[in-house]
């Protein structure tokens, strides 16, 4: 608990499921050792902001704290965690958006008509039952990143959003209608924990080259 800064402690204290609490703390735990580590600097003392571009509150998109012009003032990064799994990703430059997902416990049929297009919908039906997990996790894993990625998180629709086919190379193929604009967006799939299907999204046009590290070690090192 010392790790965390009074905006952080707070959202801690006032999240009431166990489950919740503990992912969150070690999603700040992984974010501000390796953030650390990149600024030289102890992680309790890593400059974090959390703020709502819409209300103001202390839920927005974390962000790195340092002045414009700061040899770090470049650096964008992403937490997701699903179940045991905690993923960071780290840019420079660009914004960028990390989604995983374990699917324990995830009714395929009942969850995908919330997240997928409808052309999306009618390609995972027609695959194989046993195909279907899978496929989905990916669709999910994709859409989600991207708009992590661009900053609008779940206020978006995620059917809205429709992404290539899993065997595809990943892509945006159409924005939601009710979008204000376009974003120029490259996206790279990945497992995490060799298990775990994951997606990073990044802004801008250079593709996306990803150098995978598990920070496991880091972490035992700063307990």
């Amino acid at each position: 608990m010392d790790l965390l800064d009074p905006v952080e402690r707070g959202r801690y204290e006032a999240t009431a499921d166990p489950g919740n609490r503990r992912r969150f703390l070690a999603g700040c735990a992984v974010s501000r050792v390796v953030l650390g580590e990149l600024l030289d600097m102890r992680p309790a003392d890593v400059p974090l902001r959390r703020v709502c571009g819409r209300c103001g509150g202390p839920h927005g998109k974390v962000t790195l704290d340092v002045p414009a012009g700061s040899a770090h003032a470049d650096v964008r990064f992403s937490v997701s965690h699903s179940g045991e799994v905690i993923g960071l990703a780290l840019t420079r430059g660009a914004d960028v958006g990390l989604d995983v997902e374990d699917g324990v416990g995830t009714d395929v049929e009942k969850v995908a008509p919330r997240v997928l297009a409808d052309a999306e919908l009618a390609a995972l039906r027609a695959r194989p039952a046993g195909e279907r997990p899978a496929a989905f996790l990916r669709y999910w894993t994709r859409k989600e990143s991207v708009l992590k990625a661009i900053g609008v998180g779940l206020r978006v629709p995620l059917r809205g959003l429709e992404v290539s086919d899993p065997e595809s190379p990943p892509a945006v193929l159409s924005w939601p209608e009710d979008m204000d604009s376009r974003h120029e967006v490259r996206m790279a799939d990945t497992v995490v924990d060799m298990t775990h299907p994951a997606s990073v999204s990044v802004t801008g046009t250079t593709e996306v080259t990803l150098e995978q590290h598990d920070t496991s070690a880091m972490l035992r090192a700063w307990q």
